[in-house]
């Protein structure tokens, strides 16, 4: 199956605009003073180590906002895997405005690779066979979090909520305030649009089952010992939904799948990754 991952331009332009002026605010003193401006140049973004191509169409938009005349070339698909020495993107016209787009171009792509592989190591991690999708979480980078959900699915990975207004998700804090699941749960659905299902965290299996007689839609299993989750599982059957959460490591991910959960929120894929080692080399 061929995918076409649409990226939300009027975030994106955002969080471009608001980079480029951050690093051009006062020009780029170096090139201007080394660089003639009649100079031409050809660039290749290259991976350095295996990993996930994601945000060609990112670069290119960072240097199509420097100078339109500059052209850019993909030579791998969104979301291919590939090996070290690989040319990802190449970029070719004023040498001046390709020094001036290579910093932000690369943060970009550097980041949106790494989520990108993060997240298809985790898709891998489950079973063949196995319904489990992997998710994100909102534990994203202030100001990117389009652009990293965008990467989690070029990775093979699902969205969670987009935001705090786009889903019901009743977590242990609410609870405390409201003064229990039940309670909570039933607010949530005597006041939430008929088109929006309720999602309540519990970390016990009494938890569990005060969340299903209440008429949880989904129930999100945090931090919960694979055993327990098994049995959460069961009980769960034919009512809710179930989703696992909570620090879960690449090496829970086929145990969990097999327990039966329908889903597995990783936050990991978006708050801790390193760069991907991507670089523009310069013909």
């Amino acid at each position: 199956m061929t995918h076409a991952f649409e990226l939300p331009w009027v975030t994106i332009d955002r969080a471009i605009a608001f980079a480029l002026e951050e690093d051009l605010a006062s020009g780029d003193m170096t090139t201007e003073v080394c660089v003639p401006s009649e100079a031409r140049a050809v660039a290749h973004a290259v991976a350095r180590a295996p990993l996930v191509a994601c945000g060609g169409p990112v670069l290119a938009r960072v240097f199509e906002r420097i100078d339109p005349s500059l052209v850019v070339e993909t030579h791998v698909a969104e979301g291919a895997r590939v090996e070290a020495g690989r040319c990802l993107w190449s970029v070719r016209g004023r040498a001046r405005a390709i020094l001036m787009g290579e910093r932000v171009a690369l943060n970009f792509v550097q980041r949106t690779c790494a989520v990108a592989t993060r997240a298809r190591e985790y898709v891998d991690a489950v079973p063949p066979g196995a319904a489990t999708r992997i998710t994100d979480t909102r534990k994203t980078t202030p100001g990117l979090r389009a652009l990293e959900r965008y990467a989690v699915r070029v990775g093979g990975a699902h969205n969670h909520r987009d935001s705090l207004g786009s889903a019901v998700l009743i977590k242990d804090n609410h609870v405390a305030v409201c003064g229990g699941i039940r309670r909570a749960i039933e607010r949530a659905r005597a006041s939430a649009t008929h088109t929006t299902k309720i999602e309540c965290e519990v970390e016990t299996l009494d938890q569990l089952d005060e969340a299903l007689a209440a008429g949880a839609d989904i129930v999100l299993l945090d931090n919960m010992p694979s055993a327990l989750v098994a049995t959460a599982v069961q009980r769960a059957r034919g009512r809710a939904l179930v989703e696992a959460s909570g620090g879960i490591a690449l090496e829970r991910v086929a145990e969990l799948a097999r327990a039966g959960v329908d889903a597995i929120s990783v936050g990991a894929l978006t708050h801790s990754v390193a760069a991907a080692d991507v670089a523009l080399d310069f013909e």
